[in-house]
């Protein structure tokens, strides 16, 4: 998990208020629902006045009964639209073609993630932490309609139904839309403790089949991204970026860029701990803005920079996996248990640095103002990249105005705990206000500065050791991670590194479910390591789910167990582990052999089970390897329990998502550096999964009416181990470092 503020109080002290009452809604016939939190309305300038209104809301009703959800969490394709949509829709009986969803504006005091305590999406917390909180937005409003209605009627308001948008009186024969109540319901008490629906009476939630919000934008060419807006007077800027972490610009001569036609300026920026340095080229358009950069000529001072390559780096990591690390978890006498074994298992497992490589690059519209700042862009971290921003002008959150866009991907990249690229995108656009152009600046990076830019997933070197008695049980575990630290550097390290252990580096192995009397997980931090690194989808989980999940198959082959009947007993005590376990094996009829493949072809099949993000996934994967080692993985079996599903569809998608994203990770995806600089610049060399590549995937949700968990991440760790797995079962050869290096042994 990586977000785990308490705030707890603040969520009990929480209240829904009628913001709409604050000012406009007489006569205007809209009501305004939001959360406020304690101490927020009297951070408002507006809130005593007669200007009280605050737009920042969970749910609006107009006259025309268009019903629009406000929704906190950006959407990235990740389907959050459609999940906080769905549950308020749900409570308010609304039909679900009259619910829009807007993206809301930053603001921690109503919008707080409550998992992080700041504005934001990550962790897959979108639906967990919004599930009773949007539901109750939802139910208050229709309760106001209902009372309205009564009000109106002259009726006992227990008479009154709401159905898809209509409020009726059965007695009398009277109805009513929800723009026909608007107005009145806003003059309504907002209800303190408003009565949620049991699961036996929702109408949408659980539904497969509830089209998703943005499906309807997106194919019609109707929604925003960062790259539509286009303001006048608007100038486009492309920065060089030094080509080694850590250098900065010694000089530039500008003269070829600024003879390109269409160039305005050459702007150069400062760097930071967190943030590059560079040269940014002003033009009327994006081709002028590429060309100009590519004729700059900057000479870089890298004194400082990092010069060290993934070899030199990864002999070190082993250098240091040789010692003791700190200790990340600890039970039993580990040593005793390695002095007795019958049997030892060491091995040593390589993870590269990743690059998060989503389909839209990096980009940010700036339009600075008299102690103002106007920002449109798919904002992961909202109001962490306001107070970067506020800091860096030297002005007040509040005066730093986000407009929030739909995100062409993200996989964390965009929820830079140092707002790295937005705040770059200021410092341009305030250069070329000093330079005369008090215009907007669209900041926009090229594929290959987003790959070589930074941030990465760290690189990681694990080095582990099971020790087995004589009848084949598992008596020891021990795992030695060496790797950056995410938290290090960031407003997370206070609450998110305990006793030198960040425990994003080594979640999945720390607080692993199985049954083992013997365990340490020891970590070692190099601080020496200048890449800039970042969360990546699915965090730590990205190289522990796959040591792990490959180590107990290591055990069951050395036992000689089925390595399914080996984790039925390994995960005793753990029944959402096994309830997705035994959904996986059985839809995969993992109890029957698997059909032979084609003269030449080696056929294997492999499992892993996984929990992050509070859900748990298993995953059997299917492979056939031909007689040249060529790799092809044919079939993915899913089963996922993360409570309940809001949205069916969107828990399938994502599953189905995170799939093709491990697959693409585990068989391509390595950055690398020389001499301190990345090697890989675009697809050409750092290639995503192609539609060939993609296997046939099958998903099967755990039925529960737990509330929901994640679901943005736990589909990827169990891929690349069970892929694994299925590579030792038809070749006998084990795979223990990512990317999978193909062809595969041979047959003979």
């Amino acid at each position: 998990m990586i977000f785990t503020l308490d705030n707890t109080t603040d969520r009990q002290q929480a209240s829904l208020v009628n913001v709409s009452r604050r000012r406009f809604v007489q006569g205007a016939g809209v009501l305004v629902l939001g959360w406020q939190l304690p101490g927020a309305l009297a951070a408002t300038p507006a809130a005593d006045g007669a200007d009280a209104f605050a737009p920042n809301a969970f749910l609006s009703i107009d006259a025309q009964g268009r019903v629009t959800v406000y929704a906190k969490h950006v959407e990235m394709g990740q389907g959050a639209y459609t999940g906080l949509a769905t549950l308020v829709a749900d409570e308010l009986d609304a039909d679900w073609a009259q619910v829009r969803v807007e993206g809301a504006p930053a603001d921690t005091a109503r919008y707080k993630n409550l998992a992080m305590g700041i504005q934001g999406t990550g962790g897959s917390t979108a639906m967990a932490n919004s599930f009773k909180q949007m539901r109750e937005a939802g139910a208050a409003a229709r309760a106001m309609l209902v009372g309205a209605a009564a009000q109106a009627w002259k009726v006992d308001p227990a008479t009154i139904t709401v159905r898809e948008g209509v409020v009726r009186h059965a007695a009398s024969g009277r109805k009513a839309g929800f723009g026909e109540l608007a107005g009145a319901a806003a003059a309504q008490p907002v209800p303190a403790k408003p009565r949620l629906k049991s699961p036996k009476e929702f109408g949408l939630i659980g539904k497969a089949s509830l089209r998703r919000a943005d499906s309807a934008d997106k194919v019609h060419g109707r929604a925003r991204f960062t790259q539509d807006v286009k303001l006048p007077g608007m100038l486009i800027a492309i920065a060089a970026h030094a080509p080694r972490f850590g250098a900065t610009v010694a000089g530039y001569d500008a003269s070829a860029a600024l003879a390109v036609p269409g160039v305005v300026a050459a702007i150069p920026f400062e760097g930071s701990a967190h943030r590059s340095a560079g040269v940014a080229v002003l033009a009327r358009n994006t081709w002028a803005a590429r060309t100009g950069r590519d004729a700059l000529k900057v000479q870089w001072d890298e004194r400082r920079a990092y010069t060290e390559g993934s070899d030199e780096l990864l002999a070190r990591y082993r250098q240091a996996a040789a010692r003791p690390g700190l200790p990340a978890a600890a039970r039993g006498n580990v040593e005793a248990a390695f002095a007795q074994a019958a049997k030892v298992i060491e091995a040593d497992y390589e993870f590269p640095f990743l690059a998060h490589a989503s389909m839209e690059p990096l980009n940010c519209v700036v339009q600075l103002g008299d102690g103002r700042c106007e920002i449109w862009n798919g904002e992961q971290f909202q109001t962490m990249d306001q107070k970067a921003v506020a800091d860096y002008l030297g002005i007040a959150p509040e005066r730093v105005t986000i407009n929030q866009l739909y995100a062409g991907g993200s996989f964390g990249r965009r929820a830079s705990p140092h707002a790295d690229y937005v705040v770059e995108a200021v410092a341009i656009a305030q250069g070329a206000r000093k330079a005369g152009f008090d215009v907007p600046v669209k900041m926009v990076w090229t594929r290959e500065d987003d790959m070589r830019g930074g941030y990465y997933r760290p690189a990681y070197l694990h080095r582990a050791r099971l020790a087995l008695d004589e009848r084949g049980r598992l008596q020891a575990w021990q795992v030695r991670v060496v790797g950056q630290s995410l938290i290090k550097g960031s407003v997370f390290e206070e609450f998110m590194i305990k006793n030198g252990i960040d425990a994003t580096s080594v979640e999945g192995l720390s607080d692993l479910p199985y049954g083992i009397p013997n365990l340490s997980v020891e970590l070692h931090t190099p601080d020496d390591v200048s890449v800039p690194v970042q969360w990546y989808r699915s965090v730590g989980h990205t190289h522990t789910a796959f040591t792990a999940e490959t180590l107990v198959d290591e055990a069951a082959h050395a036992a000689r167990r089925d390595p399914v009947a080996l984790r039925r007993d390994l995960l005793k005590g753990h029944p959402r582990h096994l309830a997705a376990l035994e959904t996986a094996v059985r839809a995969a009829q993992w109890d029957r052999p698997l059909a032979a493949g084609k003269s030449g072809v080696r056929r294997g099949r492999g499992v892993a089970v996984h929990e992050s993000f509070n859900s748990v996934v298993a995953q059997v994967v299917e492979v056939s390897v031909d007689a040249e080692g060529g790799l092809k993985v044919d079939r993915v079996v899913c089963a996922v329990a993360c409570g309940l599903a809001i949205n069916p569809d969107v828990v399938k998608a994502q599953m189905e998502g995170g799939i093709g994203f491990a697959l693409s990770t585990a068989l391509h995806g390595a950055i690398t550096l020389d001499k301190g600089a990345v090697v890989q610049s675009n697809f050409h060399d750092y290639p995503v999964l192609r539609i060939n590549e993609m296997p046939r995937v099958e998903v099967h949700i755990v039925p529960s009416q737990d509330d929901p968990t994640g679901v943005g991440e736990p589909g990827v760790p169990p891929l690349a181990p069970a892929l694994a797995n299925a590579i030792f079962a038809a070749t006998g050869e084990r795979v223990r470092t990512l990317p999978i290096r193909t062809p595969l042994r041979k047959a003979v």
